[in-house]
């Protein structure tokens, strides 16, 4: 899958107890991540042309899962993933990026990575693009519930609304109960629910590794589950199915990179807007390759779960300019 970009929206300025500082004469042989630099136009430019890669990389997916198998297709992508991230993983290159001090949270995360990709292409095979894509959107609703758990954070009342709202859009999407329901519809929530495990062991990273470090191990740690499962479902490719299962590797490596660039000059508040495009594209895309009509009920509940992701991003900023006035202090309303 490729994840929206807009699910980080919650994380961004989420409160995290950190551990202990380290001494100062105990640095850290892990790459660092650059300093953040206040571009907004910058980084809105760059989501909008991530959403086009990631876009192109779900159209693929679907076009590809007509004549390979979900688990094949995960595995190529994989693949390509880190035949990309490979001069970070080599040591004595000057891009070698593997040292690590969390190495059971990068794996966490390479496998929770690795689920979404893999539950959201299998979702693509039975469901039309604009369908699984607009479900795999409710992430963040699973980011704020996962929160509680794992970072400790309190969550209001207007986000536990915000968040039903998102769900009410999920259920109208699928209409459980009735003869539109495809049993399918659960990979996509599956895959944003794994999706939204992996923002929040990205969350539990960040400032430890650098993002190339994440990468590398995401990769890597994908590829090496794959493996062992692919020769259990492995239908010979042609050369056609070759490219495509490239291209895919390297739009979703593409777009993935280009959002770490992305937050790099902007909050994830002011991003999380015009990371939604990515349902723009992918209708289109399913239009003109696979003649999709996305049907009222996909419009009308996808609205209700863009709704849903825009104002918890609106919430997030209050809450972090809240936090910034009163330290120590979270908003009642958060």
């Amino acid at each position: 899958m490729t994840p929206p970009p807009a699910a980080a929206a919650r994380l961004d300025s989420a409160p995290l107890p950190l551990p202990a500082k380290k001494s100062p004469a105990k640095k850290s042989s892990s790459r660092k991540a650059p300093a953040r630099a206040d571009r907004p136009f910058k980084g809105i430019a760059l989501i909008l042309l991530s959403t086009v890669f990631l876009g192109t990389s779900d159209a693929t997916s679907k076009y590809l899962s007509a004549t390979l198998p979900s688990i094949e297709i995960t595995w190529i992508r994989f693949l390509v993933f880190t035949l990309i991230m490979s001069p970070a993983m080599l040591p004595g290159s000057p891009l070698y990026a593997m040292r690590t001090g969390s190495v059971g949270l990068q794996f966490v995360r390479g496998a929770t990575l690795l689920g979404s990709s893999l539950f959201f292409i299998s979702g693509l095979r039975f469901l039309p693009i604009a369908e699984a894509s607009s479900t795999s959107f409710v992430s963040p609703l699973f980011v704020t519930a996962l929160s509680i758990i794992f970072l400790s954070e309190k969550v209001g009342l207007r986000r536990w609304i915000a968040t039903g709202v998102g769900l009410l859009g999920v259920l109208i999407i699928l209409r459980p109960g009735t003869s539109a329901f495809h049993a399918a519809a659960f990979f996509p929530l599956v895959s944003a629910l794994c999706w939204a495990s992996t923002l929040i062991m990205t969350r539990m990273i960040s400032g430890r590794d650098a993002a190339i470090t994440t990468m590398a191990y995401s990769a890597i740690v994908g590829f090496g589950i794959m493996s062992m499962m692919v020769p259990f479902a492995w239908v010979t490719p042609t050369w056609h199915d070759i490219l495509f299962g490239i291209l895919i590797g390297v739009a979703s490596t593409a777009g993935q990179w280009i959002v770490v660039l992305a937050f790099r000059y902007a909050d994830a508040s002011v991003l999380a807007p015009f990371s939604y495009t990515q349902l723009l594209w992918v209708s289109l895309l399913g239009f003109f390759i696979f003649g999709e009509v996305p049907d009222v009920w996909t419009i009308t509940g996808a609205a209700f779960i863009v709704a849903s992701g825009l104002y918890t991003a609106h919430r997030e900023r209050v809450r972090h300019s809240q936090l910034l006035t009163v330290p120590g202090e979270p908003s009642s309303n958060a």
